[in-house]
């Protein structure tokens, strides 16, 4: 009699408890169908994205193509006018001595020298042929230096056009270099971040078929409690809760995972985290499991282990008084202990999660 009692006290709980845990894992599913619609709303725009910067990177590197061209023509053409520029440069000095005497020759005759021009000929016909042909060779050297001049002045003028030109292609070119070297890491950038949602999604999909077995377990569970057959209420696996378990305890992150800062005093690589919180604050389990160690500790003052299945573990030192026992099942509204003093004297808790046998970050599995 006083175990049928038991029994029927102990279904209600039992039925409680699993409803509980199957509100859980409906509420966790709704999160991960909201995360993988969200997901794919993003991956769609970041491909509509890469396909825009992809086609922007062709359009830069035909630029490029382009731009090479024409400072290819321009260097031919900046090429050629010094070579013509040098052409006449040496055909100027070639012919400058024979003209420079020419006008010093004239220079010395001066209008004394065109009248002795004109005694020393005989007639007056004569004179009018000497005087037009002193002039006409005065003439033609001049307007042969005026010629060279203005040949060699537009060259000049050419060379500079080419040389501006080259350097406005350059500038041109080194901006689209520029450009496109921004538009590649973009398309990295979005290429890696499709990657990482592709990721996503799949470790998305593998946990929602966890907690689709899980609850299919929660209601073979409620069936066979409604029944009256006594049974354990499973627990919901934990691999689903990544990135949403609740913290242990309110406090201050005052240590991080992994290997430690310079300056910073404690072990060389830190396993889990710690809070910075008042003494005596509950610390909460943050999933549902078993008792498996709750004793004091070398290093850790009062430890708690608690077995989640699945070969996950969730530790928490530091701990003043531990207020739960081996094989105790706890879940997320469970205190597990009090916050105590770490080594060094300082009011804390040490919060560390183990999956697989290893420690992982706990920022990557709490909630954000």
């Amino acid at each position: 009699m006083t175990s049928l009692c038991g029994i029927a006290a102990q279904a209600p709980a039992d039925r409680a408890r699993t409803e509980a845990l199957a509100a859980r894992a409906a509420e966790r599913l709704a999160a991960l169908q909201r995360e993988a619609e969200s997901l794919a709303t993003r991956e769609r725009g970041l491909l509509a994205d890469l396909r825009k910067l992809e086609i922007e990177r062709a359009i830069r590197v035909e630029q490029l193509g382009q731009i090479a061209r024409d400072e290819s023509a321009v260097q031919q053409l900046l090429s050629a006018a010094a070579a013509r520029s040098a052409a006449l440069q040496l055909d100027a000095e070639r012919q400058r001595p024979d003209v420079e005497a020419r006008f010093v020759q004239l220079y010395k005759m001066g209008r004394a020298g065109y009248w002795r021009l004109l005694l020393d000929v005989n007639n007056l016909r004569e004179v009018g042929r000497a005087y037009r042909t002193a002039a006409a060779l005065g003439r033609i050297d001049r307007d042969r230096i005026d010629e060279h001049r203005r040949t060699l002045t537009a060259l000049l003028t050419e060379r500079a056009t080419l040389q501006k030109r080259a350097t406005e292609l350059e500038t041109l070119r080194r901006r689209a270099r520029e450009a496109t070297a921004a538009v590649e890491r973009a398309v990295s950038a979005r290429s890696a971040l499709v990657t990482a949602i592709d990721t996503r999604r799949d470790l998305n999909a593998q946990l929602t078929g966890e907690l689709q077995d899980a609850q299919r377990a929660l209601q073979a569970t409620l069936i066979q409690v409604s029944a009256g057959r006594a049974t354990v209420a499973p627990t919901l696996p934990v691999r689903p809760f990544q990135g949403a378990l609740p913290w242990p305890a309110e406090g201050v992150l005052s240590a991080r995972f992994g290997p430690r800062r310079p300056g910073v005093a404690g072990p060389a690589i830190r396993n889990g985290i710690e809070l910075s919180l008042p003494e005596g604050r509950p610390v909460h389990a943050v999933h549902d499991g078993t008792v498996a160690f709750a004793e004091p500790s070398s290093g850790y003052a009062v430890l708690v282990i608690v077995d989640h299945g699945d070969q996950i573990y969730s530790l928490y030192g530091h701990l003043g008084t531990a207020t739960v026992h081996r094989g105790d099942k706890v879940d997320a509204s469970t205190t597990v202990g009090l916050a105590g003093r770490n080594p060094s004297g300082n009011p804390s808790l040490y919060f560390e999660l183990r999956v697989d046998g290893k420690a992982v970050d706990p920022l990557q599995w709490l909630k954000r």
